[in-house]
């Protein structure tokens, strides 16, 4: 997470995406990438699904796929290979879904360059300091504690000790009931 400090933008030269969501998110973002940004030398990818999403120029990167880095030492070797390339900016989908979350912030976090984040809606942030409330209400949002879902989620985390003490005292006066009849 290099430059997070920072509110400079970098030039699209060596671009890292990682498919952490829906295929068709990229495949909406990447016709329009070559075009706004022609200082792209190289854009690589990775990804957890077969093939490549349309309008991915392989000629012009590489694919990584995170099932040939299985294990401690492959992920390693991924890191390292990912983190040799000198990415300029790299970008992670961040769509509510659950496909390579950890991956996403693992890379995030080892890989030095400055990151953007796509949502569903195709709308995008950079990921540093200037964008702090954006991020904040992000991260809220998605634990459920922004917007309609926050009532009923807080109020189930407020109610939830009072549930599982009920539920254990149920369950201790059945097996005591049970235990008393069998004597």
């Amino acid at each position: 997470m290099r430059l997070f400090f920072r509110r400079l933008i970098p030039n699209f030269e060596r671009v890292l995406l990682v498919e952490s969501g829906s295929r068709a998110l990229f495949e909406e973002l990447l016709p329009g990438l070559y075009p706004v940004h022609p200082e792209i030398e190289r854009i690589d990818l990775v990804t957890c699904f077969p093939g490549v999403p349309k309008g991915y120029d392989a000629s012009r990167g590489k694919v990584y796929r995170v099932t040939d880095y299985a294990g401690r030492a492959g992920r390693k070797r991924l890191f390292a290979e990912l983190r040799a390339n000198g990415y300029s900016a790299a970008g992670i989908i961040c769509s509510g879904e659950a496909i390579m979350t950890k991956w996403k912030w693992v890379i995030a976090a080892r890989v030095p360059c400055k990151f953007f984040v796509l949502n569903e809606n195709g709308d995008y942030f950079w990921l540093d300091y200037s964008n702090a409330g954006t991020i904040k209400h992000f991260a809220l949002y998605r634990a459920g504690l922004a917007g309609a879902d926050a009532v009923p989620t807080i109020a189930r985390i407020l109610l939830f000790p009072f549930t599982f003490t009920y539920l254990l005292a149920y369950a201790a006066a059945v097996h005591l009931r049970r235990k008393v009849r069998s004597l």
